[in-house]
């Protein structure tokens, strides 16, 4: 019957992923726990299934995760590792006939001494009565209920069936465990992926922490006969639509992301908005959006508005708060507010102007008046003698020389005349005359 899978079906599926032609994917599934990625806090030996595992005690489970993390491989492997028979149903195709059916087999089963590992993917999907006849044969232990679901159990599952399990939350599997993928799937096809670089990073950005859509996309690029590797643009092309971030049909990540800071540069908060929704609805990470806001914060308004940063920290401390959808209007609040506020980028020049100046300068020492003299041979030599202290000044502004002497001084932030910064140029030009006063 679609959606369960019998044993000799098992069997059967199992074998199949060991034969030259079966998807990537399945012939790269896990075969022990450790061979997992991007799961550590779970299987590694401090993780909650790695201690159940060495109790040699599996009890019912919640696996929360998004796509491609590897909720059905994980579920497989802990029958392997617990002795206990595996059966597979999904909430998708089955009904109140399948899940009898399933009982009926596992409360047989038991009385013959052997458990059931009953693995439930998309267990969200199954409406409240259905999950509460799970509760029965979970409490006299004829199954060890694993279930799988991409949905917030909290709203998704009975109180009574989560009171029974523990919830244990994958993670979103991040560009190091997508390249142990690609690592993986490269020694056991024998050959590189026909990819520069840049465009393998393109490739592990385009599977949005979903591994299976990851090793799908590779096993196509597996197939091509190519004389050279792809770079970006040619991978795009190669894999059109599908090669959207999102493994759904919406635009580049980066085209977006572009989009969006453009927005915010361009003192837009109407796009700057839009962009912000279309990535938050496509299912972009949160912290993903507030990290390029924050450097926005740093880059496009400086000084102009020396709030716009404090906003965007403030907008992250809040998400992190919150969490989902509450804690996203603090990412709307902070992005409104650096579309508004006053731009300048001279913060970001002079960054980049006197990074510039520190390598070609090298070692280069600072007047002798303005170095340290903690010991009684440094001030015999002249370290720290004619410094002038500022604040005993009658303007409270020396104007001593305070770069090497091999080297003019430089001018690297220059304010502009909007904002804050307008109020900083005042300030710099009164030091400016001050100095040209005292050195005439």
């Amino acid at each position: 019957m679609q959606g369960l899978f019998d044993d000799d079906d098992e069997e059967q599926q199992r074998d199949s992923e060991n034969t030259p032609d079966a998807p990537l994917a399945d012939r790269l599934r896990p075969r022990l726990l450790p061979d997992i990625v991007g799961q550590d806090h779970l299987v590694g030996a401090e993780g909650t299934i790695g201690r159940m595992i060495a109790a040699g005690k599996l009890s019912s489970i919640i696996l929360w995760g998004p796509p491609g993390t590897g909720k059905t491989s994980l579920a497989r492997l802990l029958a392997d590792q617990t002795d206990l028979h595996f059966k597979a149903i999904s909430a998708v195709f089955s009904g109140v006939a399948d899940l009898k059916k399933v009982f009926a087999e596992a409360d047989m089963r038991f009385q013959s001494g052997k458990a059931t590992l009953l693995f439930v993917d998309e267990i969200h999907r199954f409406n409240r009565s259905q999950q509460d006849s799970f509760l029965p044969y979970v409490e006299r232990g004829t199954v060890v209920l694993v279930g799988a679901t991409t949905e917030n159990p909290s709203f998704e599952l009975n109180a009574a069936l989560l009171s029974r399990a523990q919830v244990l939350i994958l993670n979103r599997l991040d560009a190091a465990a997508l390249g142990q993928l690609l690592d993986k799937a490269e020694k056991l096809e024998d050959k590189p992926l026909p990819l520069t670089s840049d465009a393998r990073e393109a490739l592990i950005a385009s599977a949005d922490g979903d591994g299976r859509f990851l090793l799908n996309q590779a096993e196509t690029l597996f197939s091509l006969d190519l004389n050279d590797p792809l770079d970006p643009p040619q991978l795009a092309k190669i894999l059109h639509r599908r090669m959207a971030v999102y493994d759904k049909d919406r635009e580049g990540h980066y085209n977006l992301i572009s989009a969006l800071h453009k927005a915010l540069r361009g003192s837009d908060p109407q796009a700057s908005l839009y962009y912000l929704a279309r990535m938050l609805v496509a299912g972009e990470q949160p912290l993903f959006l507030l990290r390029r806001i924050v450097r926005f914060a740093s880059e496009d308004i400086g000084l102009a508005d020396p709030q716009a940063l404090m906003q965007a920290l403030a907008a992250k401390q809040a998400y992190e708060f919150l969490g989902s959808p509450e804690g996203e209007l603090a990412i709307v609040q902070a992005c409104l507010y650096c579309a508004t506020a006053p731009k300048s980028n001279a913060a970001y020049k002079a960054q980049k102007g006197a990074w510039k100046s520190a390598k070609s300068t090298g070692s280069l020492m600072p007047p002798q008046n303005i170095l340290n003299a903690p010991t009684s041979l440094m001030k015999d030599i002249g370290y720290g003698k004619g410094y002038s202290y500022d604040h005993e000044t009658d303007d409270g502004f020396s104007g001593d020389n305070y770069w090497p002497e091999e080297m003019q001084p430089e001018t690297y932030y220059q304010p502009v005349d909007r904002g804050f910064e307008h109020k900083i140029r005042e300030r710099l030009d009164y030091w400016e005359n001050l100095r040209a006063e005292k050195t005439g």
